[in-house]
């Protein structure tokens, strides 16, 4: 335990204000580059949406940053809220769009049923899907660039909808673990009660990350942490953790499995 704790503080162990400088300086070094207005964000109340938001006003000013709620029936009311009270606290401008109609449109042309045990994962990355056009409508209307809320435990493990939260112009978190996102939102004034929600994708009734990945944040970023920033072995991180080697080897599967997810898509060679 005591190893396990020494590890989750040399993943915490970073100087935040310092990070979020470098972050703020990225996001404004892309908007200039690609000679945009300013970025769109979808607000979900969570942790990731709500520290990328902050750091773009804080890079671009609140006048440069649209926020966008898209919330379903089942979005529980707490995260509108935060979302809602976010948004507020930046003094940003935000449209919230109900995505049931859109989706209920998909769902008659499809002739399918989305309570369909087999159909629940189509089902809901077509609702991230649907977020990530209703984004890009609003950052081509307005000449913005899209910024992403995923994380780098989310995007090392696959644990995003491909061309659905995955498509994005910038990912200007995606280099911070989970539990580095929740630090980093504590140092921005983020209150708890979001900085520390647990994460729920919300894509289908009930949706919880707890439920999908293959440990909780705190023990994924230690195992991503020694298999990426220390270059450890598999059966190294087990001995060093106390994991179990079954553990390990998943994160290490769901991370090749998704190499499709971080790609381009792939071209034949002609010569």
């Amino acid at each position: 335990m005591a190893v396990v704790d020494s590890l989750r503080s040399g993943v915490l162990n970073l100087d935040y204000a310092e990070v979020s400088r470098r972050i703020e300086g990225f996001i404004a070094d892309s908007v200039e580059k690609s000679r945009t207005a300013g970025v769109v964000v979808g607000l979900s109340g969570g942790v990731d949406s709500s520290v990328v938001a902050t750091l773009c006003v804080r890079a671009l000013s609140k006048e440069r940053v649209l926020g966008l709620i898209m919330p379903t029936s089942f979005t529980p009311q707490q995260d509108i809220l935060d979302a809602e009270w976010i948004a507020s606290w930046l003094g940003i401008r935000t449209k919230t769009i109900i995505i049931d109609p859109i989706v209920d449109s998909f769902t008659q042309q499809l002739e399918a049923d989305p309570l369909e045990k087999k159909l629940r994962i189509p089902f809901a990355n077509l609702r991230a899907r649907v977020r990530m056009t209703l984004l890009y409508f609003h950052a081509n209307a307005g000449n913005m660039l899209v910024a992403g809320t995923g994380d780098r435990s989310e995007i090392l493990i696959g644990y995003f909808t491909k061309y659905g939260d995955g498509g994005v112009d910038i990912l200007p978190i995606g280099g911070l673990f989970k539990s580095q996102v929740r630090r980093l939102a504590t140092y921005l004034g983020i209150p708890e009660r979001i900085a520390y929600k647990p994460s729920s994708p919300q894509l289908y009734p009930g949706h919880r990350a707890v439920d999908e990945i293959p440990a909780d944040y705190e023990q994924l970023d230690i195992i991503l942490y020694l298999l990426f920033d220390k270059q450890k072995k598999a059966e190294e991180v087990a001995r060093e953790t106390g994991f179990s080697l079954e553990l390990v080897h998943e994160v290490i599967r769901r991370y090749e499995s998704s190499h499709h997810k971080r790609s381009l898509p792939p071209v034949p060679a002609i010569k």
